[in-house]
């Protein structure tokens, strides 16, 4: 019974809403006009980068445990030369591109990844150096407390998923 009257409550209260502000006897149905459609949604990064390794993985199928260097044209870093070609997809999805925020796109020519036309791909073989030479260092020092994992730095460790480190999201 409490529900039947609290609904009529509602019936009456919109019937006089709706004379005190001019509306009563108009449709209440809003025109096409006036529907305001949302923006179709712009696919994030990750799922860009995913359906890059989705092709990609296609492409290679047969190949995924043979040297990067052997699969993948202009591959430079020695250490991504050596992995199977499977891991430097899932290094480039989940490491580079999560560790700079970043889509493939970024780095990449979309129609042709070996090329070399983009300043950040050509910055990031400058890291990835920087990076493999600063994990050498580490793993010299005696001195550091230890650690059973090691002491090691990742593009993660000051990127924390922003290109620019001193802009951290």
């Amino acid at each position: 019974m409490n529900r039947i009257y609290i609904g009529g409550i509602v019936v009456v209260a919109v019937a006089v809403l709706s004379e005190w502000t001019g509306l009563a006897g108009r449709s209440q149905t809003p025109q096409a006009s006036n529907i305001v459609q949302p923006a179709p949604k712009e696919p994030s990064n990750q799922e860009i980068n995913d359906a890059f390794v989705q092709q990609i993985s296609k492409q290679i199928a047969g190949h995924e445990q043979e040297p990067s260097a052997q699969v993948f044209k202009n591959i430079q870093v020695d250490v991504l030369k050596k992995a199977p070609a499977a891991r430097l997809l899932l290094i480039m999805n989940e490491g580079y591109s999560k560790a700079l925020g970043v889509s493939c796109k970024h780095c990449h020519v979309e129609d042709d990844f070996s090329k070399d036309d983009k300043r950040p791909k050509r910055c990031a073989r400058d890291m990835a150096a920087m990076h493999f030479s600063i994990n050498q260092q580490l793993a010299k020092m005696q001195n550091l407390a230890p650690n059973p994992n090691g002491h090691f730095i990742n593009c993660s460790t000051c990127h924390r998923g922003a290109i620019d480190p001193m802009e951290r999201p």
